[in-house]
């Protein structure tokens, strides 16, 4: 009950408003939202909002309790009525009549439907998601039955169309109470909404129409995806209903951590550890890019928490020729065990260097780098 949206606030009217005036609002909304035009997907969701806005509004025993005592005055929890929602296709149909100038019909169990997405997940390897790659994939979905053509219907036969609701797909029933009568609208149950049965099911899928099958498909993955990211494969879901569309397929990557690297966006970060004296003097070293091994300079005096950038050594940006940058994230390993020996040149080290310790607040500190490398 909380979630649902003020009725006066979807209609976009004033709680004064006329019933004219709320008439022609859900007139205007109504054409804009019915799932059988719009193309939003949430057309249908947003049609049913306003159908069920106007239900209540555009009555005047539900308007007042509305009024009083807000959804809670419309079903049993709250001021003790049941006033219930009809079909907003059959509000739709009374307030246009028939096609509504519209045409199309107002039964949305009737028309096509768009076929279900589904989901394929996909890890891949550090270096596929960097440079890219093409993967093929086996999918078991739903597909159209190639015995009865998605029909249902043995071949030779066709469906015909439902006594019960002659051929509508709902089945309606007059409820009286203190307010009145109720048309009270449901699937119906022989044909399921469908307005047809199937005499003679086929043989092949059981009358549904429908039969799972594997199939095989290639992936191109872009270079510089990463983890979370979304391919979408345009009509490889399941097949519509009615001659609707087919769903989507998406598939949803994941990527395997790299034994060196660290991703920051399309940076990466490389931690590279080096001694005292490596630090002082400054040294060449190899260190591992993704085309190889390349040796780079320390320059003499480096700190603790230096950051080194190579650029264009990192991930390529998504559908663009640039490239991030390789950051080497400097850090000085201090020995917590020493020979004899280490000892004593440290100590004559010591007796060249000042001793006086200076708390520098001007130069960032080595924990301020990381939180600019990592996030933390």
């Amino acid at each position: 009950m909380a979630n649902k949206r003020d009725y006066y606030d979807v209609l976009g009217v004033e709680r004064a408003a006329s019933a004219e005036e709320i008439k022609r609002a859900y007139r205007g909304l109504a054409r804009k939202y019915h799932p059988d035009v719009s193309e939003l997907e949430d057309a249908e969701a947003r049609f049913k909002e306003i159908n069920e806005a106007y239900q209540v509004l555009s009555d005047r025993d539900k308007r007042m309790a509305y009024d009083r005592y807000g959804h809670a005055g419309l079903n049993n929890s709250g001021a003790g009525f049941d006033f219930g929602f009809r079909d907003p296709f059959d509000i739709f149909e009374e307030v246009f009549g028939g096609m509504g100038g519209f045409g199309f019909r107002t039964s949305r169990s009737r028309g096509p439907r768009r076929g279900a997405d589904l989901r394929y997940d996909l890890r891949l390897t550090f270096e596929e998601a960097v440079f890219g790659c093409t993967k093929e994939i086996e999918i078991t979905r739903q597909e159209a039955c190639s015995k009865c053509a998605g029909s249902g219907a043995e071949p030779g036969t066709t469906p015909v169309r439902c006594s019960e609701c002659n051929g509508t797909g709902q089945v309606r029933q007059v409820q009286r109470s203190i307010f009145g009568s109720f048309v009270n609208v449901t699937t119906c149950p022989v044909c399921r909404g469908e307005g047809e049965t199937i005499p003679m099911p086929c043989r092949e899928c059981n009358g549904t129409g429908r039969a799972y099958a594997a199939r095989r498909l290639e992936v191109s993955i872009p270079a510089g995806v990463d983890a979370g990211t979304q391919v979408r494969l345009a009509g490889e879901g399941e097949p519509g209903e009615r001659g609707g569309p087919a769903g989507n397929l998406y598939v949803v990557l994941d990527v395997e951590p790299h034994p060196h690297f660290r991703r920051r966006g399309n940076d990466l970060v490389l931690e590279l550890n080096i001694n005292v004296s490596q630090a002082a003097l400054g040294t060449r070293v190899k260190i591992p890019t993704l085309e190889g091994e390349e040796e780079i300079d320390i320059a003499p005096g480096t700190q603790m928490g230096a950051i080194l950038r190579l650029r264009g050594r990192g991930v390529p940006h998504l559908r663009r020729s640039s490239r991030g940058d390789l950051l080497v994230l400097i850090r000085v390993e201090v020995p917590t065990k020493l020979t004899k020996r280490q000892k004593e040149l440290f100590k004559e080290l010591a007796t060249t260097l000042s001793t006086e310790s200076i708390v520098d607040v001007k130069e960032p500190t080595f924990f301020d780098r990381l939180r600019d490398v990592f996030g933390v």
